[in-house]
């Protein structure tokens, strides 16, 4: 029995051994050669080269891509602005409703638009 064992032990050696190699030689970093390799165009085999067309669509997304940017920007500034007169707007309705109350007479109805504009 201790016959078996002992060629099963050689064999994982064997084995773990030539594993070990294997995985040494796939993770160490290949030397980079010391001048790249051109076709016939004189261009770098490998590299990858992006035609004028694609690169003219490219700015012209960019530029679009600018446009509404700044257009987001303009909107929000005004959302902004507005919501800060529909604030005031609700101050006033309900400084107004606290006159009348205060008068004995029906408060004017807030209409539900400014509702979620109350700071209260």
């Amino acid at each position: 029995m201790s016959g078996d064992g002992t060629v099963l032990g050689v064999v994982i050696a064997v084995v773990g051994a030539i594993a070990s190699i294997l995985v040494a030689r796939i993770s160490t970093p290949r030397p980079a050669a010391e001048r790249p390799v051109e076709d016939d165009d004189g261009r770098e085999v490998g590299e990858l080269r992006v035609s004028p067309e694609i690169w003219q669509r490219f700015a012209v997304l960019e530029a679009k891509v600018d446009h509404l940017t700044e257009l987001v920007e303009q909107k929000k500034e005004e959302v902004t602005r507005l919501e800060r007169l529909l604030r005031s707007a609700m101050r006033i309705i309900r400084r107004a409703n606290r006159r009348l109350v205060a008068r004995q007479e029906a408060p004017e109805e807030i209409p539900r638009e400014l509702v979620p504009y109350s700071i209260d």
